[in-house]
């Protein structure tokens, strides 16, 4: 397993750029344990891609101006500091200036840092992966630029694609309640474009035709309910898992959509961390569906004024509005929902 890595580390940029037209995708491995740098490269090249760097995070931090963006950067950096935040932030612009993809691996206790510093190349975020974890996400960096990859097994894929259409569901019941009109048109295509195929921006919040001019004319929208009962529908959710296996229930677009709902209406952040832990679901897994939350147009990134390592997670307007008019519809029936 060493030398397979060993045989990975090379420096020659000439030769890569000018193989570079004609060979597979270029895979660039940032990490400090060798077993992972092992693993990694085994995964990519079983995947039918070349290695061409396989370092430390040190590699990463000295990378001169234009070495740092392959066709893919797989980074892995549990624990943080500034330095490694600042190679963070120049990567991701780099990645979004050329358009690598990204896959950063960390821990729980540096989500937040590493989610504040990667705002523009979209990277796949992870929450101590395991193997199949880092496999779904090399599968979606290679969708993001039009490849296959073998490895994903069909598990994997039925999981991807499960995830992808409930999302889309979701945001075409909320589209109707915002009354944004029929929203079909999300089938066929790719597994990303299940997704991104159906916009949750099609018309104004709370639009409703004017049969007469054919102009938007904007409905009353209900206020959001008081947080404290959207609390306790969270609570009462919960409460299942003491009494059964959580993962039946498991629902983490909904409690996601939930707690941010009541911070809303409290004025409240939320914080990356806190909306993975509210989703009652693995961190990683819980950054998927932030992700395609947001790219459905549902979730948006805020980035925090006072500190720039940091960022909240908030509903769209269209979002908050969907939800306004679905507890208005449920009305005093909403605790037993």
């Amino acid at each position: 397993m060493g030398q397979s890595v060993t045989r990975f580390d090379y420096d020659d940029s000439t030769a890569i750029r000018s193989d570079r037209a004609r060979a597979p995708l270029a895979v660039a491995i940032f990490a400090d344990q060798p077993f992972l740098r092992a693993e990694l490269a085994e995964d990519v090249t079983a995947a039918g891609l070349r290695v061409v760097r396989s370092h430390t995070l040190g590699a990463l931090l000295d990378d001169p101006e234009d070495r740092g963006v392959d066709d893919l950067v797989l980074v892995d950096c549990p624990v943080v500091d500034a330095a490694e935040l600042a190679a963070l932030s120049r990567l991701d612009m780099l990645a979004a200036r050329g358009g690598a993809q990204v896959v950063v691996s960390t821990s729980l206790d540096s989500l937040e840092a590493v989610f504040g510093c990667l705002d523009q190349s979209q990277p796949d975020i992870l929450v101590a992966p395991s193997r199949a974890d880092r496999m779904i996400a090399l599968g979606r960096g290679l969708a993001r630029r039009g490849k296959r990859v073998r490895e994903l097994d069909d598990e994997d894929r039925l999981t991807l694609l499960r995830l992808t259409e409930q999302v889309s569901e979701i945001a075409r019941t909320l589209a109707r309640l915002s009354g944004e009109g029929d929203a079909d048109g999300a089938g066929g295509g790719t597994v990303e474009d299940k997704v991104s195929a159906f916009r949750f921006d099609g018309a104004e919040a709370g639009g409703a035709r004017d049969r007469d001019n054919g102009r938007l004319a904007r409905a009353t929208r209900p206020p959001l309910p008081d947080p404290r009962l959207i609390r306790r529908i969270a609570r009462q959710r919960q409460l299942r898992a003491r009494f059964f296996q959580g993962d039946l229930f498991a629902d983490p677009a909904w409690d996601m959509l939930l707690d941010l709902t009541a911070a809303r209406a409290e004025h409240a952040r939320v914080s990356v961390t806190s909306l993975c832990i509210a989703s009652g679901v693995p961190p990683t897994t819980a950054l998927r569906w932030i992700a395609q939350m947001t790219d459905a147009g549902l979730f948006r990134r805020v980035e925090d004024d006072t500190d720039r390592r940091r960022a909240f997670i908030a509903l769209t307007d269209r979002a908050a509005d969907a939800m306004a008019r679905y507890f208005a519809e449920i009305g005093t029936s909403a605790p037993m929902v």
